[in-house]
């Protein structure tokens, strides 16, 4: 009967640079309302264009679907790619591409595009920031690292939210 093999000598646990963590929950912090608080913000445009409670409500469903869809599809992308900054740097572009689509041409079915762009945009995003998370700090300190994650979306999300209220209420402050 063959000996067991030692073990593999273990790599050391990554160290990576303070300006790359900070750089991270940056990134997180200014995307996280772009990625998630992007619904609200085209009911109300929709709105203001005359769209109905219908194709709005068809609109959002759409995208709400593909988003639940895509979930691990998109991770699998992101396990996939060789450059997970790549692939959060596309997913960026085609997030600003769809909020332009939306702006430009607010007609059903760019709009429809658009939310299925965003939605799909979304499904990789999340998993490629978590990768980029765990290619700094190594799988001992992933737990750490997410929670900082959503830390930073937590509050990027609601900063996003109280900027538009807190402008809202000194313009009808000012009116008044």
């Amino acid at each position: 009967m063959p000996s067991p093999r030692p073990p593999a000598p273990r790599a050391p646990p990554p160290s990576p640079s303070r300006a790359s963590l900070r750089g991270l929950d940056w990134f997180v912090f200014f995307v996280a309302d772009v990625q998630t608080g992007f619904g609200p913000f085209v009911a109300v445009y929709l709105t203001t264009q005359k769209w109905t409670q219908v194709d709005i409500g068809l609109i959002l469903s759409a995208g709400g679907l593909v988003a639940l869809a895509g979930q691990i599809p998109g991770g699998a992308l992101v396990d996939l790619a060789r450059s997970e900054r790549l692939v959060a740097g596309l997913a960026i572009a085609t997030i600003g591409i769809s909020a332009l689509a939306y702006a430009a041409w607010p007609v059903f079915p760019v709009v429809l595009a658009a939310a299925v762009l965003h939605a799909a945009a979304s499904c990789v995003l999340g998993p490629a920031m978590a990768a980029i998370g765990l290619g700094l700090v190594g799988h001992a300190a992933i737990g750490e690292r997410l929670g900082r994650n959503a830390r930073f979306a937590s509050i990027g999300n609601g900063l996003a939210a109280a900027a538009p209220a807190s402008l809202a209420t000194c313009c009808a402050s000012v009116r008044s």
